[in-house]
């Protein structure tokens, strides 16, 4: 582990209260109609944080950006498990995560995280590290979209070296898979964690390489489809995949999981679900059908670039 430089963590928390800023008042802008509202939040274990919640935009349904710092004395279960020598230690952990649900079905749901995780006890080197990335989620592909996204990712990370975006390409599809139904969450993106080989100084740039590329990732593409033509058929299979969606964040989502384990607060975690959902029993979409080419073609892990 690269250890050129003792961590900042008044640093890494300026950062991520600005990128929160930012993220809003982009997506304030393009929804036009939408405001945040600001949930200022504090836990009795330590930590607390500030939700922004936006609902029933003209362009967002509901959206979350939310930034928390939390700390304690005892790592929880989900974080000693795949890194046992994290046991005894204290931590803090704090990023910014956000889940943007739009109206229009022919916009993609979108996340993104950014987050950084330090872990000491006295008369030891700190344990620390950077993670995030982001990923999309259509219900009505277009490869253009796609394309644009993947592009972003890559640009954001070329300064890194070559070999960045396609590992963390992988890692996020990978990681955004829902193993029970045997397909991809969406049409990927990046994802990275337990990542400090660069040393702090370095490894904090790529995470703001990452954080600062999201809105222009995403933005163009909302700006493109919100005003698509839509109707009932489409909305109803908008609600219908929104339910894969729950189903990743509630069975396989680590910061879900570590969230809830740690005594987080429930409404800002579980702010990522949708505002409405279905789930239909045994529903196949018509063959040949757009609802079809979703899973027959997007959702397959492929090199959108070339």
């Amino acid at each position: 582990m690269a250890q050129d430089t003792r961590p900042d963590k008044q640093a890494v928390k300026d950062y991520l209260l600005s990128l929160q800023d930012h993220i809003c008042a982009e997506l304030e802008a393009e929804d036009g109609r939408g405001r945040f509202v600001q949930d200022e939040w504090q836990r009795e274990q330590g930590g607390g944080g500030r939700s922004r919640v936006l609902t029933d935009g003209a362009v967002i349904e509901k959206g979350g950006v939310n930034f928390s710092h939390v700390f304690g004395e005892q790592m929880p279960a989900s974080a000693t498990a795949h890194r046992p020598e994290l046991a005894g230690r204290s931590f803090e952990a704090m990023g910014v995560s956000l889940v943007i649900h739009p109206r229009n079905p022919y916009v993609p749901t979108s996340h993104a995280n950014v987050r950084f995780f330090i872990a000491e006890k006295p008369g030891a080197e700190p344990v620390w590290w950077f993670g995030g990335g982001y990923d999309l989620t259509p219900y009505y592909g277009n490869d253009e979209d796609c394309r644009h996204w993947h592009c972003t990712a890559r640009d954001a990370l070329a300064p890194f070296g070559d070999n960045i975006y396609p590992f963390f390409k992988k890692w996020c599809d990978d990681y955004f898979y829902l193993q029970h139904r045997g397909e991809p969450r969406g049409v990927g993106g990046l994802f990275f964690d337990d990542f400090n080989e660069l040393g702090f100084e370095r490894s904090f740039e790529l995470l703001r390489a990452v954080g600062d590329s999201y809105v222009p990732a995403y933005r163009p593409i909302v700006a493109r489809r919100k005003d698509s033509h839509f109707g009932d058929d489409e909305r109803q299979f908008q609600l219908y995949r929104r339910g894969r969606y729950v189903e990743f964040n509630l069975v396989y989502d680590r910061g879900t999981l570590f969230g809830l384990q740690t005594g987080g607060r429930t409404e800002s975690i579980l702010m990522s679900l949708p505002p409405l959902v279905r789930w239909d029993y045994n529903w196949q979409p018509e063959p040949g059908s757009l609802e079809a080419r979703l899973t027959e073609y997007y959702l397959k892990p492929r090199d959108w670039i070339e």
